[in-house]
């Protein structure tokens, strides 16, 4: 389980809950943190979306201790480019 703010604590956020780790990676692999803040900050808006919809419905059949490694969604990788120390 990870504890996952439903508004990011950067962008002021403080409720939060337990989820999966499998749902909590694809939340923050699908949408920014402005995204969470701004079009889904509850667990009924993350689930109105499409994308999370079929998300659900696949990892419900999964046994309660799998652990996905996915890659990042095709031409939607958020993370920011690693920076080299000096």
């Amino acid at each position: 389980m990870n504890r996952h703010h439903w508004v990011p604590r950067l962008k002021g956020g403080g409720a939060a809950s337990d989820i999966h780790v499998v749902c909590h990676r694809m939340l923050h692999r699908t949408f920014s943190e402005g995204e969470l803040a701004r079009d889904y900050p509850s667990p009924e808006a993350l689930r109105a979306h499409p994308e999370i919809e079929n998300f659900i419905r696949w990892v419900r059949r999964k046994p309660v201790e799998f652990v996905d490694r996915a890659k990042a969604p095709r031409g939607r990788d958020k993370r920011r480019p690693h920076r080299r120390s000096r």
